[in-house]
């Protein structure tokens, strides 16, 4: 199914009827070594039906590893859910508090910088829609 759905994306996203996918998701029962998390990546740590952490590269260009705890009875805490492309959506935003200091959303896969962070915003590559 995972091979399906990069192969889909793949097509849509040439034929530029979903713009370009930035983070692309999948699940793992394990945290990921630093040499596991490849720019690109969303890692879901998921035990049972539960998952408890979004690991991913700063797409800020600093490459720090970001983990946000996706525990419900943690603060603050994220969530994060994906579509059959396997792009991911995370809510709230995420604000980087090292000499990076970006700030973003990260939407079907789309980082969506804010305003605030100093990264200058890229239109959506999409056919228009």
């Amino acid at each position: 199914m995972r091979a399906f759905s990069h192969l889909c994306r793949w097509i849509a996203e040439r034929c530029r009827l979903i713009g370009r996918t930035d983070l692309v998701a999948r699940v793992t029962p394990r945290h990921p070594t630093p040499e596991q998390l490849q720019a690109g990546s969303l890692v879901v740590v998921r035990d049972g039906a539960l998952d408890k952490w979004a690991c991913f590269r700063c797409p800020g260009g600093c490459g720090e590893k970001i983990q946000l705890s996706l525990s419900q009875s943690r603060r603050p805490r994220w969530a994060v859910r994906f579509d059959w492309l396997l792009r991911p959506t995370i809510d709230p935003s995420v604000r980087q508090l090292n000499a990076c200091r970006c700030h973003f959303w990260v939407k079907q896969g789309q980082v969506q910088w804010c305003r605030d962070s100093g990264h200058r915003q890229v239109p959506n590559r999409t056919n228009g829609a």
